[in-house]
């Protein structure tokens, strides 16, 4: 049934089609996807909270005496949101304002976070910068977190096994952030390879290390979106671990001037637009 749906879905979205350039604003490129296409798989025993930030490094209009400018974006979308939108087509619409005037960066952010928040139908919260007046926040940073890459590991299993994830039965509670820039998946429907790092941040019994490393990689030929597979991890240490605080966070590479980062844990977290040096 779920292969019919992404079958069905496929078929009416732009995503591995190809497509014309629109150069003048146009909100009905936009397009979305259920995030129901992946949670109806997964066995959800621990409810999660969060977010996924969208970074766009390539954004441009013209102002209202017709010179361009330019600009990079920060876009919040919430977890419990019916769908995400399509990357692609997020990508084009963008691309449709490259000549189109506005009077102000203000009125191309609000334009953004209007039509979003309309196609999505819930409160999108959207933040535009100048390059020269871009936050500190917004600057390359690094998770504190212990990397688990120099494990010495023997990898044979590249389809998603989560029975590699395990915990101590030492019955101590601890709590690590772990990390990994080892992540790759693949795009749903059109196969293209989806590179990342993975935080993963709890208090419980110790996860065995190099069982969770093994796990990440396992991922490797593994067809789901960005968002899904961060919920998908999730869910996977969840079931499996006695925890009473779960974080999963995943920094994927931009494609089209574009990064993704969903952010999924047991309570809900501020809204950070942290970005790493692959990013």
């Amino acid at each position: 049934m779920i292969s019919e749906d992404i079958s069905q879905i496929s078929k009416n979205l732009v995503l591995g089609k190809k497509t014309a350039y629109e150069t003048h604003y146009n909100a009905g490129l936009l397009q979305t996807v259920p995030r129901s296409l992946n949670r109806d798989t997964l066995d959800i025993r621990t409810p999660f909270f969060g977010y996924d930030v969208w970074h766009h490094y390539e954004i441009s209009y013209l102002n209202f005496r017709g010179r361009p400018e330019v600009a990079v974006g920060i876009i919040y979308v919430p977890a419990d949101s019916e769908c995400i939108v399509e990357s692609k087509s997020l990508k084009l619409y963008f691309n449709s304002f490259n000549m189109t005037r506005f009077l102000s960066l203000e009125a191309v952010r609000s334009t953004v976070e209007n039509d979003l928040s309309r196609v999505l139908g819930t409160e999108i919260r959207v933040e535009m910068y100048r390059p020269s007046d871009v936050p500190q926040s917004f600057a390359i940073g690094n998770p504190d977190a212990e990397s688990l890459d120099e494990l010495d590991i023997t990898v044979s299993e590249y389809t998603i096994h989560p029975d590699f994830i395990s915990q101590s039965s030492d019955g101590k509670i601890i709590t690590e952030a772990l990390k990994s820039d080892l992540l790759k998946s693949n795009c749903l429907i059109t196969g293209q390879p989806d590179w990342g790092t993975i935080y993963i941040k709890y208090t419980g019994k110790k996860i065995n290390h190099k069982g969770l490393l093994q796990y990440i990689i396992s991922m490797r030929t593994h067809n789901e979106f960005h968002e899904h597979c961060v919920e998908r991890i999730f869910t996977d240490i969840a079931n499996r671990c006695e925890v009473s605080y779960l974080e999963v966070r995943a920094f994927y590479t931009r494609r089209g001037g574009i990064d993704i980062n969903p952010v999924r844990a047991t309570v809900n977290l501020p809204h950070s637009s942290l970005r790493l040096i692959r990013q």
